[in-house]
This record gives C-alpha cells, sequence and structure tokens, in this order.
C-alpha cells in the first residue's frame, strides 16, 4: 500500500468509512502524497494527455472564441482571462498567442490561472514567461469584474459521491477496509432530501453520482458574468442528466484500480452538464446548448485552421498533425465524449460555436 494509502487506511479504522468525495479529495491534494501535489501528470510521460497538448489549434480557436465574445459585449476593459486548472500553461499559452492578433487586446489581457498544485505552478511559470500573471487559490481570490474564463478537463477531477437507489431510499457508496485493504461498500439506506426528485426517473439499483463542489463554482462564476459582463468556456467528458458509475482512475494512459496505489492515479468522473447549466441560471447568467467537442470546434473553423498549418508540413510532421485534428473532432475518439456549455449574460449571446437555449 502507498504511504497515503495507508494514512486513508488508518483514518478509516479509526473513524470509519468515509465518503467517495472525501478519499478522492484526499487522493488528488493531499498536501505532501496527493496525485496533483508531488507530480506533473500530463503527457506521454504521465498518466493521460488533454486537447491542449495534442494541438496548439485546440487553444487558438478558444482564445478567438473569447475573443469574439468579448468584442459582441462592446470590449469591456480591463480583460479578465481566467483558466480554472491550467495543468502545464499550454492551453493559455496558445489561447494569448492567438488573442495578440486582436485588435484593442493587446497590453489588456490580465491572466488568472486558479491552480492548487505548486508542481504545476512551477511548470506554468516557466511555460507563460513573459506574461502578467497572477495565481490564485479560487475565483474568490479575483478582482470584480467582466469574466472570460476557460475550464478545460477541470470539474472531471472534482470529488463526487455515489448514492444507490434502495427500497427505502438511497445507500451512499462509501470507501471502507476489507481484510486490510481499502474497498467500496454500501452505506445504510435513508430518504437523502436532495436526491428526492431523482426518485421518479431511477429504478431501485440504479446509481446517481452528485458533485458537491460543481454548484457553488459555477454560482460563483455565473454571479460574476451575470453582474459584470464576459463569458465562460467549460470543455470536458461527460453528458447530461447523471446515471450510472463513471468513476475511474488512469495511471499511464491505462484504467486501473482507483484503490490499489491511493496518490499514485488520476480520479474522475464524467461531469453533469445538466447540473452545470442550472448552476449557471441561478445567478441570472445564460447558459448555452450543450455540445459535442468536436462540432463546436468545427463550427469555429479548425477545418480550415488544420488545412493551412498542413499546408507547411510533409512526413511524419504531416501525419502527426491529421492525427490530432483527428483526435479532437472525430465522434469515435474526442469529438463526441467530450462535450461544451458555455456561461453568458442574458442579454448578450452565446460565445461563437454555441447555441442559445
Amino acid at each position: 500500500m502507498t504511504p497515503l494509502g495507508r494514512l486513508i487506511a488508518a483514518r478509516v479504522a479509526a473513524e470509519g468509512p468515509i465518503t467517495l468525495a472525501d478519499y478522492m479529495a484526499d487522493c488528488l491534494m493531499h498536501p505532501v502524497h496527493g496525485y496533483y501535489a508531488s507530480r506533473d501528470p500530463f503527457g506521454a510521460r504521465g498518466d493521460f494527455t488533454t486537447a491542449p497538448e495534442i494541438s496548439q489549434m485546440f487553444g487558438e480557436l478558444l482564445g478567438l472564441c473569447l475573443a469574439q465574445a468579448w468584442i459582441d459585449q462592446g470590449r469591456p476593459l480591463p480583460f479578465r482571462l481566467v483558466e480554472l486548472g491550467p495543468g502545464r500553461g499550454t492551453l493559455m499559452a496558445d489561447m494569448l498567442r492567438a488573442m495578440a492578433s486582436v485588435p484593442g487586446l493587446a497590453g489588456q489581457i490580465r491572466v488568472g490561472l486558479v491552480e492548487a498544485s505548486p508542481t504545476l505552478r512551477g511548470v506554468q511559470k516557466d511555460r507563460l514567461q513573459g506574461y502578467d500573471v497572477q495565481w490564485l487559490d479560487g475565483l474568490a481570490d479575483l478582482a470584480e469584474g467582466p469574466l472570460f474564463l476557460v475550464a478545460n478537463e477541470f470539474f472531471d477531477a472534482l470529488p463526487i459521491r455515489q448514492f444507490v437507489r434502495t427500497a427505502a431510499g438511497w445507500s451512499e457508496r462509501m470507501v471502507g477496509l476489507q481484510d486490510g485493504r481499502l474497498t467500496l461498500g454500501l452505506g445504510p439506506a435513508t430518504p437523502y432530501g436532495p436526491l428526492a426528485p431523482r426518485l421518479a426517473d431511477t429504478r431501485p439499483g440504479d446509481l446517481v453520482e452528485l458533485c458537491p463542489a460543481l454548484p457553488p463554482i459555477a454560482d460563483e462564476i455565473a454571479r460574476r458574468i451575470a453582474t459584470h459582463g464576459g463569458a465562460a468556456l467549460v470543455i470536458d467528458y461527460g453528458g447530461w442528466h447523471s446515471l450510472g458509475d463513471t468513476f475511474q482512475a488512469l495511471k499511464a494512459h491505462r484504467p486501473t484500480d482507483p484503490f490499489a496505489a491511493p496518490g499514485e492515479a488520476d480520479l474522475t468522473a464524467h461531469v453533469d452538464f445538466e447540473a452545470l447549466s442550472l448552476a449557471f441560471t441561478r445567478p441570472g447568467a445564460r447558459p448555452s446548448r450543450m455540445v459535442p467537442q468536436g462540432q463546436f470546434l468545427e463550427r469555429l473553423g479548425i477545418a480550415e485552421r488544420a488545412q493551412r498549418l498542413a499546408a507547411r508540413l510533409q512526413g511524419q510532421p504531416l501525419d502527426s498533425h491529421l492525427a490530432a485534428y483527428r483526435r479532437l473532432t472525430h465522434p469515435s475518439e474526442m469529438g463526441e465524449l467530450f462535450k461544451v456549455i458555455a456561461c453568458h449574460p442574458s442579454g448578450a449571446p452565446p460565445p461563437p460555436g454555441l447555441d442559445p437555449i
């Protein structure tokens, strides 16, 4: 068992089973042994690869999308560009490079990066040298004003709770000990008020996931946009209306047992875009319709951008470029699994590539 696994096992032995959310939080963000606190997990040498690491086109198109939203809202200044969970800083670097060509934005962009990992903050500082960057522990640290925000594969890493419907209500899946090993079990059945609406569309045995941290984060994004203007783009894997077990662990780009090596594998779950949409609505902002990533990027012109870049390439670089385009857009790869939703002011159109509700 890993050092973190021993700490969690000792906690469970002393206090009893813990929620899956508590387990995920420890595994990902423990200050010493947590997954993100101790490593750079991205790329071929890491455990997973995100869209910005696949091709520069992804960040370029997102940057120009938010720039057009800024133009559509009358070019408010200062321009606050914020990323949640910015990884290596690749996406932000690509966005800033593309946005440098937009009239009126040069020298006006104030960058905010919400990042909890000291290791990744160091990587981001190297990648974004020369830019005015503020590192934030959360959105509460950001000054009020128009907010243009992107969250790519951020919400999938937020800890979740899982509930199984029973004849008596809902039983929460808890992390406990069996024969000295961490494993999942079921807690006692309770009515659990927050899930009362799900009795209408579930049956005994069905599993529903809740992400406690999602509503307050989305609410804060929407409050700022409803009050001051701006736009937010959320790109992640998931779907509409949570149903079923989507909890997973990745290590070296392969699925693995999430309880085998706590702190040494990435833990994620699919994002409930319905919950995001509702949270964006409550403070008075507007959500866009959810669309697949491939459709969104095609609407933004990724095919034309890919053709222009391809004209400069040949041989293996050309093959890699075309493979990256396919990976981002094709339904059998990231094009359908990943979804996109935006938050925008009620009196403004959604960002380009997205439809109003």
